[in-house]
């Protein structure tokens, strides 16, 4: 026959199990710590991450703003080089061509609602006159702008309503076959020879006037 239970017994199993259950609350409460502490300092970790990704967005920005007007500048510099190139052989050339310009103008600028526009190279005498749009590199879409200008050229420029306007590009590149689409749109081509620029257009070819 077993044991009877006493009260003994039961107590001490009773201060066993309220041990364990104490036991068990003490690791629960320092897993909920640990837990606490890994969390704050995922938080923490993820905002320095932030911080830093800020700081190079930010240091990035600061680089593309710079490089885009160092580009800027550039082009700007080496668009006013082509114009200098240009410009002084255009009365010459256009003359060449029966074309009897006198004047030259640049960046001549129209503020006309509808129709603002700025014309880089303008050569003119009499009633008659050439737009020259000068590129460094000289590609299909210039054209396109170009031609889309000229469309109002007299909505931007009233005062040349009785002249006989003639279209020119000039390029130091030409992309392939924009010669030779400008030619069929009436344009003349200006393009470099050596140290000066000639008209590439043959004896044959017929300017559009606007």
């Amino acid at each position: 026959m077993a044991d009877p239970v006493t009260l003994e017994d039961i107590y001490a199993l009773f201060q066993t199990s309220q041990a364990e259950a104490d036991r068990r609350a003490v690791e629960a409460d320092r897993r909920a710590v640990e837990a606490d502490r890994r969390a704050a300092e995922a938080d923490r970790r993820i905002a320095e991450l932030n911080a830093e990704a800020d700081r190079r967005l930010q240091r990035l920005e600061r680089i593309a703003a710079n490089t885009s007007r160092e580009v800027a500048g550039l082009t700007t510099r080496w668009g006013q080089f082509v114009e200098n190139l240009v410009e002084p052989a255009v009365v010459r050339l256009f003359r060449e061509r029966g074309i009897e310009v006198q004047e030259t103008a640049r960046r001549m600028r129209s503020q006309r609602p509808g129709a603002e526009m700025e014309i880089d190279i303008f050569a003119v005498n009499g009633d008659v006159a050439v737009a020259i749009e000068v590129k460094s590199r000289l590609s299909r879409q210039d054209i396109e702008d170009f031609l889309a200008r000229m469309a109002r050229f007299r909505q931007a420029f009233p005062h040349y309503q009785d002249y006989q306007i003639y279209g020119a590009v000039a390029g130091i590149e030409i992309d392939e076959g924009v010669d030779r689409y400008a030619y069929q749109r009436g344009l003349f081509v200006i393009k470099q020879t050596g140290d000066t620029v000639t008209i590439a257009n043959n004896a044959a070819f017929q300017p559009t006037a606007w």
